[in-house]
């Protein structure tokens, strides 16, 4: 395996960072991996699961949603559409410079974002959610204590997982506008839900509801006594175990 350091530009211009876990020899299939909100590409999660399929033949591109990590812009003007954006960008790269993503993978709320993006990318056969919300909403609650202040004053500092975040009116209003329930039930694409039943960031409910939406061909798997972010490596190697073996059917 071979992990690259590579940089694209983001639906808003702005330069990505990125890198590609590439699978030894020839690649089974490219697929396109979705942090989770706030963590960044180089999350313990998504560098483990992206490197175990490298492994298993599958090249994963992993990145930085706008205004995180290692790329250019600023947080506090992105939003879900924007992140929803920026996996169409990350597509359109791997098409233009490798080949385009058969795999859609995203953790948590990285996992509604692939669900959001899959219709703008065609080649997409497959989409796999980690402990992803049924509703884009559901992220609010880590702004609860702020709402007044972001509603009166349009914007208020948050503290996010020990780090200072910027969150204005409109990242809050963006949520509203997006149906999961829809897009999830005209998906078209087979589904794999990975989810932990303790799970106390996302609750269990949450699978049982995108599983509900969902339309056939769809899978659900108990990710056990992990917890949220899968900091367990045993946890994120598990992950990348069932998502090749389930993905390899749709592959063909």
């Amino acid at each position: 395996m071979q992990s690259h350091r590579i940089s694209f530009r983001g639906a808003h211009g702005e330069t990505l960072a990125a890198r590609l876990e590439a699978a030894e020899g020839e690649s089974r299939a490219y697929a396109l991996f979705a942090h989770c909100f706030t963590c960044g590409k180089d999350s313990s999660a998504t560098v483990r699961i992206s490197r175990a399929l490298a492994a298993r033949g599958i090249s994963v591109l992993r990145f930085d949603f706008t205004g995180l990590g290692q790329s250019e812009g600023d947080f506090a003007n992105t939003n879900f559409s924007s992140n929803v954006a920026d996996l169409v960008a990350a597509a359109a790269h791997l098409r233009e410079a490798y080949a385009a993503p058969h795999i859609l993978i995203g953790h948590s709320l990285g996992g509604a974002a692939v669900i959001a993006a899959a219709r703008l990318i065609p080649e997409a056969r497959a989409v796999v959610t980690i402990g992803a919300p049924s509703d884009v909403t559901h992220v609010a609650h880590h702004f609860a204590a702020h709402a007044g202040e972001i509603e009166s004053a349009g914007v208020a500092e948050v503290t996010l997982a020990g780090r200072r975040f910027t969150v204005k009116r409109q990242f809050l209003q963006d949520l509203q506008e997006h149906d999961q329930t829809e897009r999830i039930a005209t998906l078209k694409r087979p589904l794999l839900v990975l989810h932990a039943p303790r799970d106390e960031v996302v609750g269990i409910a949450h699978a049982q509801r995108i599983f509900q939406a969902a339309k056939h061909p769809k899978s659900f798997v108990s990710l056990d006594d992990a917890d949220h972010l899968l900091s367990d490596p045993a946890d994120a190697d598990y992950a990348a175990a069932i998502i090749a073996t389930w993905a390899g059917r749709y592959l063909a």
